[in-house]
């Protein structure tokens, strides 16, 4: 297992390390949230090629990772290749580009750091696909977090396609998404995400008790990232700023988990 898990920090470090060079030759690093989502299916597939005979469950966990990690790596490639350098990657190294540190910076708090929370995340399919072994069965609990899986791929999935629709509307330019999923929800991609990764978690956890208990930390970490720190409160700040109905938006709508709209309240409505 250790020997397993080196080998692949090693291929993933040798991605990023490519990655980081493109990102210096273009100036840009934007493409990096495709690597996230790429970068998981990679660590799953190549996980799942050292088994001598896959079983059924780790071939589960193995489909599951590589069907969301590619999805999510097409999708944003495609959106980066349409909309250019991420405002955010270009916020976080404005001064270190004026400061000439532009290839350093990308290294270290770009491509080496989002290895280090890949590999954290993508943990629970790791370890439960080399700890499954040929006979290990798809059990209960797997179908259980096969179908948490499926709720967060439909959100995902959905939620950004009812985006970029609405984004690809002129129309809509400077105007607040709030309708489908994002009615019920602010971030209905990132709720999509978590409920994957719990799921998946959920379904490494037949490959035995100590699967789930080492590797819990991965789920919980990518939950708390979307809503306490960098995920949600950092996208939002960027649209109070360029969205003039957003925080009315945000009165509404719940943050995280769908919930149906809030209703203004009369006082709200008055003014009082």
């Amino acid at each position: 297992m250790v020997e397993a898990l080196l080998a692949n920090a090693a291929i993933l470090l040798g991605l990023a390390m490519i990655l980081w060079a493109v990102a210096v030759q273009i100036d840009d690093v934007s493409f990096v949230d495709a690597y996230w989502g790429g970068g998981m299916a990679v660590m799953a597939a190549v996980s799942w090629l050292r088994l001598f005979d896959p079983g059924p469950l780790a071939s589960l966990l193995m489909a599951m990772t590589v069907i969301w990690g590619m999805r999510l790596c097409i999708h944003l490639l495609i959106r980066w290749r349409r909309e250019g350098e991420d405002k955010r990657y270009a916020r976080i190294l404005r001064k270190d580009r004026e400061k000439g540190r532009f290839a350093s910076a990308a290294l270290t708090k770009i491509f080496l750091s989002q290895s280090v929370l890949l590999f954290l995340v993508s943990s629970p399919a790791q370890y439960g696909i080399l700890e499954a072994s040929s006979l290990t069965p798809i059990s209960g609990l797997a179908l259980y977090g096969l179908g948490l899986w499926a709720i967060g791929i439909v959100f995902e999935w959905l939620g950004d396609w009812q985006l970029a629709r609405f984004k690809a509307n002129p129309a809509n330019r400077g105007k607040v998404m709030d309708r489908g999923l994002w009615r019920y929800t602010r971030h209905p991609n990132y709720f999509g995400d978590a409920c994957v990764w719990w799921g998946i978690w959920i379904a490494a956890a037949s490959a035995g008790w100590w699967v789930a208990a080492v590797t819990v930390i991965g789920p919980l970490f990518l939950t708390l990232t979307l809503t306490k720190w960098s995920g949600a409160p950092l996208l939002e700040r960027g649209m109070k700023a360029s969205r003039p109905g957003y925080d009315e938006y945000k009165a509404r709508t719940s943050a995280f988990f769908p919930l149906p709209p809030r209703k203004r309240s009369s006082r709200s409505r008055e003014g009082v």
